[in-house]
C-alpha cells in the first residue's frame, strides 16, 4: 500500500501547523480572518488555541504598541514555542490554559479568533460560551473551521471516496462537521452572526494534498478500522500515484458579535 508519492510518518505537530500556514491557502484564509476581525489600535485581542504563535505577530501589528494580544493553548510545548517566537513582541502574552475555562475576567477582550481549533475540542458549546463571557459588548469573534463531511476526493470508484470521507468524519476528527454548525452554535451562545464566508480549496497536486490530508496514513487507519479492505486501499492509493488528482473541502469563516 505504500508509495513514494505519500508521507508515511506523521509530521511533528508544530511543523505541521507551520507547513499549513506557509501554503498559499494558509496565507489566504488567515489574511481574510484578520480582515474580518477589523482590529483597531489599543484593542485587546485573544488567540484561542494559538499553537506555536503562528498568528500572534500579525495580531500584535494590528493592535499596535498600545494594544494587547493574549495567546492561550493547552499544550506546554506549543506555548513554549509561541513564547520564544514572540520574545520581541512586548504586547504579546502567551498563557497555558484550557479554552473551555479561560483564565480571563468577564468582558475584557475586544477581538477573539479560533483557527481550526473547535474541530478538536471536547465541548465547542462551552468554548463559545466562555468566549462570549470574556468579550466586551460589541466585541467580535472570527472562527475558521473545515467541514470534513464536504471532503470530496475524485476516484473512479466513488464508493471508495465515500468510505474515505466517512472514516474521516466518523473517526479522525472529533467535531468533523463543526464548520456548518458554527452559525447555529454561536447564536445559541448569545452571538449575532453577521457573516458566514465559505472557502473551498481545491487540490490538484497529490503530494500537496497529502501534506495537508495525510492520504496514506489515513487510509492505513481506515483499513484497521474496517472502512477499507487491503485490496481496496491499494486500488485507492495506486490511482493517486498514477492518475490525475482532485480533492476539495469546504472551509468556513464565521464572524460572530457579542
Amino acid at each position: 500500500m505504500t508509495s513514494t508519492a505519500f508521507e508515511t510518518a506523521a509530521p511533528d505537530p508544530i511543523a505541521y501547523l507551520d507547513r499549513v500556514a506557509a501554503t498559499d491557502l494558509g496565507r489566504s484564509y488567515k489574511r481574510r480572518m484578520l480582515e474580518e476581525l477589523d482590529m483597531r489600535p489599543g484593542q485587546t485581542a485573544l488567540d484561542l488555541g494559538c499553537g506555536p504563535g503562528t498568528d500572534l505577530a500579525s495580531l500584535a501589528q494590528a493592535v499596535t504598541a498600545t494594544g494587547t494580544v493574549i495567546g492561550v493553548d493547552h499544550d506546554q510545548a506549543t506555548v513554549d514555542a509561541a513564547r520564544e517566537r514572540t520574545t520581541d513582541q512586548r504586547t504579546v502574552t502567551v498563557r497555558l490554559g484550557d479554552i473551555h475555562d479561560l483564565p480571563l475576567p468577564d468582558h475584557t477582550v475586544d477581538r477573539a479568533r479560533t483557527d481550526r481549533v473547535l474541530q478538536h475540542v471536547a465541548d465547542p458549546v462551552r468554548v463559545l460560551s466562555e468566549i462570549h463571557r470574556v468579550l466586551r459588548p460589541g466585541g467580535r469573534l472570527v472562527m475558521g473551521e473545515p467541514d470534513w463531511d464536504t471532503l470530496t476526493v475524485d476516484h473512479p470508484d466513488s464508493g471508495l471516496s465515500r468510505a474515505y470521507t466517512q472514516y474521516v468524519t466518523d473517526k479522525v476528527v472529533r467535531n468533523s462537521r463543526i464548520g456548518r454548525q458554527l452559525p447555529r452554535l454561536s447564536a445559541g451562545a448569545g452571538f449575532a452572526v453577521p457573516a458566514v464566508i465559505p472557502i473551498t480549496p481545491v487540490f490538484r497536486d497529490v503530494q500537496a494534498a497529502d501534506k495537508i490530508l495525510g492520504l496514506e496514513r489515513t487510509t492505513q487507519r481506515a483499513v484497521a478500522a474496517g472502512y477499507f479492505t487491503e485490496e481496496a486501499a491499494r486500488r485507492w492509493l495506486d490511482h493517486f500515484s498514477t492518475g490525475p488528482f482532485l480533492a476539495a473541502v469546504t472551509f468556513y469563516i464565521v464572524v460572530a458579535e457579542s
